[in-house]
């Protein structure tokens, strides 16, 4: 059994469902304590965990909210004594219309950005103290493969996903002198229960994006848990401000 995060403290958000839900409960199976944070119901997710012998906690959590998003890491901090992994997975993709660009509206580019960008922003500002005081700390931003292609008709995401990429770079500047890694997942289109349900996402349009991988299948959200896994652990202590294509080898870089 992997044990490599015992006795480790994470935060995973935007993680009621999906590749969220995946990442929560790899953490725990690793041995971490986790807190599943979303701004929809995350009990379902962190009883799951506790059934199966985790520690977990539920807190509801806008990550465009500061107080909303102190409070989530001080319960987490109460509960579990301090936090060790922050993952910002909480991004606004699945429900996502693909449209070109001029259709886009302002009120629905300003909510991608307030979510996308500076809801990692918030999240990484409110665990950075308890990091500080620690001298370590394991950040892990979720960014996406669309920012390597330019890819078309998502203008708003795409360009929400970019700022991630490099907000990961230079926060890593920051606070790498207070032992505090952070690096980025850039994930490929990945089916999980929103992409599914979401036309826009068709058997056509899931076939060209698969087409144009090295490794030609559709990815899951498992695939994506080796990655986390090793940039939340000791094996990845000396790296950092790197972004990892996780993506069946469509992109290269």
């Amino acid at each position: 059994m992997d044990r490599r995060l015992e006795g480790r403290v994470a935060i995973v958000t935007g993680a009621a469902q999906g590749i969220g839900a995946a990442y929560a409960e790899a953490l725990a199976h690793a041995g971490a304590s986790v807190c599943v944070a979303d701004i929809e119901d995350a009990g379902p997710v962190a009883a799951a965990i506790i059934r199966g012998g985790g520690k977990a906690l539920a807190a509801g959590v806008d990550v465009t909210d500061p107080a909303s998003v102190e409070a989530m890491v001080g319960k987490t901090a109460s509960a579990f004594g301090t936090v060790d992994i922050l993952v910002n997975n909480a991004a606004i993709f699945g429900r996502l219309a693909v449209r070109p660009f001029a259709e886009i509206t302002s009120a629905e580019w300003d909510k991608v950005q307030a979510v996308n960008v500076r809801g990692v922003f918030e999240c990484c500002k409110a665990v950075f103290p308890i990091m500080r005081e620690k001298g370590s700390g394991r950040i892990v931003n979720v960014a996406s493969g669309t920012v390597f292609k330019g890819a078309p008709l998502l203008l708003h995401y795409v360009t929400s996903k970019g700022a991630v990429l490099v907000l990961t770079r230079a926060l890593a500047r920051e606070v790498g002198e207070h032992g505090i890694c952070v690096n980025c997942i850039a994930p490929g289109l990945t089916l999980s229960e929103s992409i599914r349900a979401n036309p826009s996402y068709d058997q056509a349009f899931v076939a060209a994006n698969t087409a144009s991988r090295s490794l030609r299948r559709e990815a899951v959200p498992a695939d994506l848990i080796g990655p986390l896994l090793f940039l939340c652990s000791e094996e990845s202590a000396f790296m950092t401000g790197q972004t990892v294509v996780v993506d069946g080898g469509s992109v290269m870089h």
